[in-house]
């Protein structure tokens, strides 16, 4: 909307008060940076003076509209009074404001088409002001540090096509006392989205991908549970988050054996929960697709896709896509967690490989300056350009509404773009957006009208980087200052204040005095979900424990068939998560069942019957023919790969199918199974035809 506005109405300043004071000339010379208050926000400009013999000479640049070095005309100093116009622009744009006997402050009004706005210029290029504005700020995150109890911060920031602040704080290493650097490499979480859609909107540039076309004409084998929906989705949906499919986070979450491409596979069989565009859902596994999209359009990974088209021509030399590759470098961070005591303890690293486009991008603050500026200098990085600026405008504009209401009245109601999300601070634009994996916590913002950009990370996930970076924005924005960290500090010491009391209301949800209706052995065994995978119970002496994706958890009885998971060696994934064992008409335990996903139903694990009865040497013990009391035709069991079929003479095959009792239902009428009997020898020695209201023994025939 302000770039519309001003394009239609470029600035008029005039002004408000003329002082006695006379200035010369050489005393505005230089370079002048500020800002026109366009409403909802500000608008920013530089401006240099120069003096030649005729007179004063000046040139105007407007980042944010494109404009960039235009001659000033009639430009005029009378005393205090300093007066220009811009050519060439409808609506005669001039500007008249007054220097301050300071003589390092224009201000006034601008008028243009009959409209007038106020304006201020201070004397210095931005990177200078950045750089004052900021003195002093090292001992705004030490005391941050103390305060929040984090290991270790860093942070860079970028003004006006600068780095004017990149420094660590703290340790990467509190064991080994290793400080942190401005080269400290970061799990960065993610703020790897950005560049995942940056990479596809470099593919749109180059004429091979269309935002707007389905995604199955470049991904055919893409579905989801509801074929009407996969067929309309399209590269703009899985990047701005409205696809209707919920997280479903633990389908990826510490999976280290599946593919990208085998989990997409997967998700014609999760739970959609909105139409296509109908809610903003944040999905991790869109962002996958994604990145899978990028690999299969550059003919690589999308690992190598990022390298091709962002890392090498920005410089990034050292960042990298694995926590794996991180700990071979000489300067990395460990990741920590706080305890329920509020102590400080390492954690292991999290293998998030597999989510990759979505989050496991990992980087130092003084590479991360060089994202930043090539996002603030319209895709330019030096003399390259790395993607056009009107695709990286679209990547950076609102495509869905969040609909999540701000809790703060300086910022505006939140839309999610392409991999960014956008807001409004204090009438400024900003593009952001946060990340997290486990130890990690990482905060990206841009003020692409101011010409500023932040990145800061801490080795805690304590999330604090956002708030420190708000701090500095009110100091670079001369801004009156809100006390970001003091209202966050007070809102940790309320929570830790009802954390324990919280835990305790917790446990008065269950019912005591119930127990399991069965023995614990008897819900041991392993469980599959379509989309989720596989779930394995197993009983360890008198406990159960639980194994997924490689996670192990104990389970601990909650009330009647539902146990509760538990913390297990650091990892809370698990914990609180309550299981619920159902069970079938044969009195089996039969499936497992639990809300992994908050915004859909339960996910139900089937259990799955003894792997031996898939197996073709142990199933060609029943191959045979067996003879059924009063019918003259003999029956035939043969073995079909891993596959029972009895075949009865004038009627189609049977395919037989493994069952939790150990017997094989009738794929063809699944209230009939068929089970078989051994004799001292070990040898089957009969079937045994089970049907409601009739058992019948099958005699097998001797060959």
């Amino acid at each position: 909307m302000i770039k519309h506005y001003l394009c239609a109405l470029m600035v008029l300043l005039s002004l408000c008060s003329v002082v006695e004071t006379a200035f010369s000339q050489t005393d505005i010379e230089g370079q002048w940076s500020g800002e026109i208050s366009v409403p909802g926000q500000s608008l920013g400009i530089e401006v240099n003076f120069m003096s030649e013999d005729d007179g004063l000479i000046g040139e105007i640049s407007i980042p944010v509209q494109g404009l960039v070095d235009r001659e000033l005309i009639e430009l005029a100093l009378e005393d205090a009074t300093i007066s220009f116009r811009i050519p060439d622009i409808p609506g005669d744009p001039s500007f008249v404001g007054e220097l301050a006997e300071s003589g390092d402050l224009i201000s006034g009004t601008f008028t243009q088409a009959g409209n007038s706005l106020p304006f201020e210029l201070r004397r210095g290029n931005p990177a200078q002001l950045a750089r004052a504005a900021l003195e002093g700020f090292d001992t705004v995150i030490e005391k941050a540090l103390t305060d929040f109890n984090l290991p270790g911060f860093a942070i860079a920031i970028v003004a006006g096509g600068e780095v004017v602040y990149a420094k660590g704080f703290g340790f990467r290493d509190i064991k080994n006392e290793l400080p942190m650097t401005p080269n400290t490499l970061f799990a960065i979480g993610s703020t790897t989205k950005a560049m995942t859609a940056t990479v596809l909107g470099i593919f749109v540039d180059e004429g091979k991908l269309d935002w707007d076309d389905p995604l199955r004409d470049y991904l055919p084998n893409f579905t989801l549970s509801d074929p009407l929906i996969a067929v309309r989705v399209t590269t703009r949906d899985i990047l701005s988050h409205r696809t209707g499919l919920p997280r479903h986070d633990l389908v990826w979450y510490n999976n280290n054996k599946s593919t990208r491409e085998e989990l997409i596979a997967r998700f014609a069989h999760l739970e959609l929960t909105e139409d296509l565009r109908a809610r903003f859902q944040y999905n991790n596994m869109m962002f996958m697709t994604a990145g899978y999209l990028a690999g299969q359009l550059n003919g690589t990974s999308w690992e190598q896709a990022v390298r091709d088209k962002l890392f090498e021509p920005l410089g990034m030399t050292r960042s990298n896509f694995s926590v794996l590759d991180s700990q071979n470098d000489s300067d990395y961070s460990l990741p920590y967690r706080e305890n329920e005591k509020y102590e400080i303890e390492l954690i292991p690293f999290r293998n998030i490989d597999v989510i990759g486009p979505a989050g496991s991008v990992n980087s130092s603050v003084n590479e991360m300056s060089r994202w930043l500026l090539m996002n603030l200098g319209g895709g330019r990085s030096g003399d390259l350009q790395i993607i056009n600026e009107s695709i990286l405008n679209e990547i950076q504009s609102p495509q869905m509404t969040t609909g999540a209401t701000p809790g703060d009245p300086n910022v505006s109601p939140g839309t999610y773009g392409l991999g960014w999300s956008l807001d409004t601070y204090r009438g400024h634009l900003r593009v952001s957006h946060g990340g997290g994996i486990d130890g990690f916590s990482t905060s990206v913002m841009l003020f692409p009208d101011d010409d500023i950009g932040i990145v800061s990370f801490d080795n805690r996930a304590g999330g604090i980087g956002g708030t420190i970076n708000q701090t500095a924005v009110d100091l670079l924005l001369d801004l009156k200052p809100e006390d970001h960290l003091g209202k966050a500090l007070q809102n940790r010491k309320r929570q830790q204040a009802i954390a324990g009391e919280a835990r305790e209301r917790a446990g008065k949800q269950k019912i005591d005095g119930t127990q399991p209706s069965h023995e614990l052995k008897d819900y041991a065994g392993d469980y599959f979900n379509p989309g989720y995978g596989s779930l394995a119970v197993g009983l360890n002496g008198s406990d159960l424990t639980l194994t997924f994706n490689g996670i192990v958890a104990p389970l601990e009885h909650w009330h009647y068939d539902v146990f509760s998971g538990a913390e297990t060696d650091g990892d809370p994934t698990f914990k609180n998560v309550r299981f619920l064992f159902n069970s079938n008409l044969d009195g089996l335990i039969a499936s497992i069942e639990a809300r992994l996903d908050q915004a859909a139903n339960p996910i139900l694990f089937r259990k799955q019957p003894a792997s031996e009865l898939f197996d073709p040497e142990y199933l060609q013990q029943f191959v045979g023919e067996y003879a059924i009391p009063g019918v003259p035709q003999k029956v035939r069991v043969q073995l079909s790969g891993n596959e029972l079929i009895v075949t009865i003479p004038g009627q189609p095959p049977i395919y037989l199918e493994p069952d939790l009792t150990g017997r094989f239902v009738l794929k063809q009428a699944r209230a009939v199974s068929l089970g078989f009997e051994f004799d001292d020898d070990g040898k089957v020695s009969k079937a045994v035809l089970y049907q409601p209201g009739a058992v019948i023994d099958v005699e097998r025939v001797a060959e």
